[in-house]
């Protein structure tokens, strides 16, 4: 028999991410232009290593804007499928109430930039699984409700014995 230890060393490992949906007029989404990459992004980041999702969407508005915001409820979590060098993961995005844009404060070693993008915009900014998620809490937001993502659209409505069952199953 193993020991825990040993069988908990042995399970994948999945990165895990989380951001905050900041939204001025409820169509608008605040996006922050990072320095070490070419598309835009919300703002948050990788969780560290013992740090809950929520923690992390915290400390990371806090550390690139220095925002000291109430994370809200739990939008969307997203997992988001491997690709060439990039390993699957779990994105969570939280709600946050609205702030005043002259109270933010670019951490400029990490952004160069932010501002409001109507959702219609989205993909001129962010890759396009990452408009798909933001359209996705948004409506979780109006909606009052969370959803469950894969590559940011919505997953099957059901799953049972190996199979995918649609909505009439």
């Amino acid at each position: 028999m193993t020991d825990t230890a040993s069988f908990y060393r042995g399970l994948p490992a999945k990165r895990s991410g989380a951001g905050i949906l900041i939204t001025r007029e409820a169509e608008e989404v605040l996006l922050v232009q990072p320095t070490y990459k070419d598309r835009w992004e919300i703002p948050g980041g990788a969780c560290e290593a013992d740090e809950s999702p929520y923690a992390a969407a915290g400390r990371e508005v806090m550390e690139e804007l220095a925002l000291d915001v109430a994370v809200g409820r739990l939008l969307v979590v997203d997992w988001t499928s491997p690709a060439g060098a990039r390993t699957e993961a779990f994105m969570f995005v939280f709600d946050a109430p609205p702030v005043d844009p002259q109270t933010i404060r670019l951490q400029d070693t990490e952004l160069c930039g932010w501002q409001f993008v109507h959702q219609s915009r989205l993909e001129d900014f962010v890759v396009d699984r990452m408009a798909r998620r933001l359209r996705a809490a948004l409506q979780a937001k109006r909606m009052d409700q969370t959803m469950y993502l894969e590559d940011g659209r919505q997953a099957p409505r059901a799953f049972r014995g190996g199979s995918q069952l649609d909505a009439t199953s």
